[in-house]
């Protein structure tokens, strides 16, 4: 029963490769959702384990055990181990809930605050020109009352040629236009739940900024503008960046520079499928089904502590 719930705290560690290559061979599109996807549903098992390995020391407790009408202590293996794997569980998930609350109100509060900067800003078509002259481009997520917007620099403006820049709004208009914040704070959020789910929200992003590379491509018609454009606003960032806005504010110049100008200059045909697809897809489900099968065996147990036969 015990072993079963922990199996998915384990499985999470076997993603970051499998979305490292996800994101090297697939359409960058298929990469997004199925690497998020996956992380986010491991995120989900993570949570409900930890919360059922904690049933165990709850129900310790004489107070909630005459609440649950135990009549017997409950049966989950060997007393010590359980209940020390349940004491840990209850130190993770305490850990977790603080994590997401303190980093998703940072979050909340920079958002905010990057809203508030451009908030008399004159803009057209979302597009929102800052007056600084350090170089920096991003696509600023909607907040609950204020809408999306693009964010970029006079500085940056200065850095880069017309077509140059017609390419870079298009990107940062990919990214709006596919909500990959979305994407992102799924990704962010699944790696405060388990340190190995951290480790995937790189290749989200870069999933992300490799199907905005597309998407701009095919905007402006041209492949090489498109990489020059990533490549020159990647440089032009190095001066002088400080912290973004937010962590959900997608840009351009964001990511393994040079491994997303030479998956455009080369050309080559993404693959639609691939192992690593099938993999995580049977990661994900090895995930559920061990979940489920542990969640039932330990509501099993607790019908019989209660004097039920448990049921079938």
């Amino acid at each position: 029963m015990i072993a079963l719930l922990l199996l998915p705290l384990v499985l999470p560690w076997m993603l970051p490769p499998l979305a490292r290559r996800a994101v090297e061979r697939v359409r960058p599109e298929i990469a997004l959702w199925t690497v998020t996807t996956a992380t986010a549903a491991l995120a989900v098992g993570v949570v409900a384990c930890l919360g059922a390995l904690l049933l165990p020391l709850a129900l310790a407790i004489p107070p909630l055990a005459a609440l649950a009408e135990l009549i017997q202590p409950l049966q989950a293996g060997p007393r010590l181990a359980v209940l020390g794997v349940s004491v840990l569980a209850a130190g993770l998930l305490a850990v977790t809930v603080v994590t997401v609350v303190r980093h998703t109100t940072s979050e909340a509060r920079r958002l905010r605050a990057a809203h508030r900067e451009i908030s008399g800003l004159p803009h057209a078509g979302g597009l929102c020109v800052l007056e600084d002259p350090r170089p920096d481009a991003y696509a600023l997520p909607p907040s609950l009352r204020r809408p999306g917007r693009i964010v970029v620099t006079t500085g940056m403006l200065r850095s880069l040629d017309p077509r140059e820049r017609e390419a870079l709004l298009a990107h940062e208009h990919a990214h709006l236009a596919g909500h990959h914040h979305v994407f992102l704070a799924a990704a962010q959020l699944a790696g405060w739940c388990h340190p190995a789910l951290a480790a995937v929200a790189p290749h989200v992003s870069l999933a992300a900024e490799r199907a905005a590379d597309e998407r701009a491509a095919r905007a402006v018609d041209d492949r090489t503008l498109t990489a020059q454009a990533v490549g020159h606003a990647a440089l032009a960032a190095t001066r002088g960046r400080e912290r973004g806005p937010s962590a959900l504010a997608a840009r351009a110049a964001t990511g393994p520079v040079p491994a997303r100008v030479k998956a455009l200059l080369t050309q080559a045909p993404a693959r639609r499928l691939a192992p690593a697809l099938l993999a995580m897809a049977l990661l994900c489900t090895a995930a559920g089904t061990s979940s489920v099968a542990g969640a039932v065996l330990l509501h099993r147990g607790v019908e019989i502590a209660q004097g039920e036969q448990p049921s079938d």
